[in-house]
């Protein structure tokens, strides 16, 4: 006959046990599908930016801002208010960098340096993700609510100029962008999404010490 402490102990046994494999399952991961999906329901948007570069050499940032526009699958312009006007625009394989009232353009697939950079934040913006692989490891961290997405370069001549690139955001926004070039350089940007119907605000210069402006 077994006497009901042991079937108390079997049973304390038991519920120890589903209680520590419960514990030991991991969580739901937020993954880049998961990430990439969110992102493909913005099929447009405009911001503004703020920028600091830190350059190896130099004291201080160097500091730029200005405004981002893209629209699905491809167009992305960067339009550049302070320290100097400028645009680059980039739709399809073509750039048109446009400058004190000259332009010039460039097939992308011509300086695949460039191309990897341009798709690093257009595959991100329009959710794209088979794009994003085929140039970068990817590792997304965070939640849908507070996300962060590493890009390591996996072609060979990108590489040689970058190290890494972190993209930052919320939800189907990205709020910053940062990247880290082989020699010490790197790139800060903070971005702050214009809302629909939101009156245009004009860009603020980055927080913190005062930095140079972009030569």
């Amino acid at each position: 006959m077994i006497s009901g402490s042991k079937i108390r102990f079997d049973w304390l046994c038991r519920s120890l046990l589903l209680a520590l494999a419960c514990c030991a399952a991991p969580a739901w991961a937020f993954d880049l599908s998961e990430l990439m999906g969110l992102l493909s329901k913005q099929k447009s948007g405009e911001a503004r930016f703020t920028e600091q570069r830190f350059v190896h050499g130099l004291e201080g940032p160097l500091d730029a801002r200005g405004t981002l526009s893209f629209e699905a699958p491809d167009k992305l312009v960067r339009r550049t208010l302070s320290p100097r006007v400028e645009t680059m625009a980039v739709e399809g394989n073509t750039l048109t960098l446009s400058r004190g009232g000259r332009n010039r353009t460039l097939t992308l697939d011509s300086m695949p340096e460039l191309l990897g950079l341009v798709e690093a934040m257009r595959g991100t913006l329009t959710g794209d993700g088979t794009t994003l692989q085929r140039y970068f490891r990817s590792t997304v961290g965070g939640s849908a609510s507070n996300w962060t997405l590493d890009l390591t370069p996996i072609d060979s001549r990108l590489a040689a100029q970058m190290r890494s690139i972190r993209i930052s955001g919320r939800a189907s926004e990205v709020l910053g962008l940062e990247m880290e070039f082989v020699g010490g350089d790197r790139s800060v940007m903070n971005i702050t999404p214009e809302r629909a119907g939101a009156a245009p605000a004009a860009p603020s210069a980055p927080a913190g010490a005062a930095g140079r402006t972009t030569p």
